[in-house]
């Protein structure tokens, strides 16, 4: 379609996900009290925010459900948080980053967590994010989801994942290039 960039969404495209987000967030206002959707609503409608709703889409179509979970203050930003309640069902089966996938010799997955989110155009969540945003879970009770990866571990060959089992949050660490059919990444965007 003339005029429409691989990274901008067609105006029907934008109207059905703007509908879904905001169907989604008023059916989750325990995620977003003192949040209003037309204050969201300005911002994702501005011209600045054209590859964010991209962003957002690519959540949506990935399994996602991204809804806000918080907001930025200080940044003036809302904080959208994949909300499925399992790891996003088109972004599992993938190791950790683009160093762990290179040195698979064999089996290898068809990407990386972070590969991923960087083509999408969204970031993994850290840990304490997960931590955090588990609050208004519970998220990954049967899967598990790749977290950001402090440096010090992945320089060692590992990453972490997290899930949520017997009422709390649990951290584990793997190495970086396995891959699981039940585990995936929940990324966060900034808007």
């Amino acid at each position: 379609m003339a005029g429409i960039s691989k990274k901008e969404l067609t105006p029907d495209q934008t109207d059905k996900l703007l509908q879904s987000l905001k169907a989604r967030f008023e059916s989750n206002r325990h995620r977003h009290k003192a949040i209003q959707w037309e204050d969201i609503e300005k911002k994702l409608n501005s011209a600045e925010s054209v590859q964010k709703l991209w962003s957002l889409h690519q959540m949506e179509e990935t399994g996602g459900e991204p809804d806000v979970v918080g907001y930025d203050k200080e940044k003036d930003e809302f904080l959208y948080f994949d909300c499925a309640p399992e790891s996003p069902q088109g972004r599992r089966s993938l190791c950790y980053d683009q160093n762990a996938l290179e040195s698979r010799k064999k089996f290898k997955p068809e990407s990386s967590a972070m590969e991923r989110a960087a083509e999408m155009g969204i970031e993994v969540v850290t840990e304490d994010q997960y931590r955090d945003y588990q609050n208004v879970g519970p998220f990954d009770t049967k899967t598990s989801s790749w977290v950001k990866t402090p440096n010090e571990i992945r320089e060692l060959g590992g990453a972490i994942f997290g899930d949520y089992r017997f009422g709390r949050v649990f951290i584990y660490h793997n190495g970086a290039e396995s891959y699981y059919k039940s585990r995936g990444f929940r990324g966060v965007l900034r808007v």
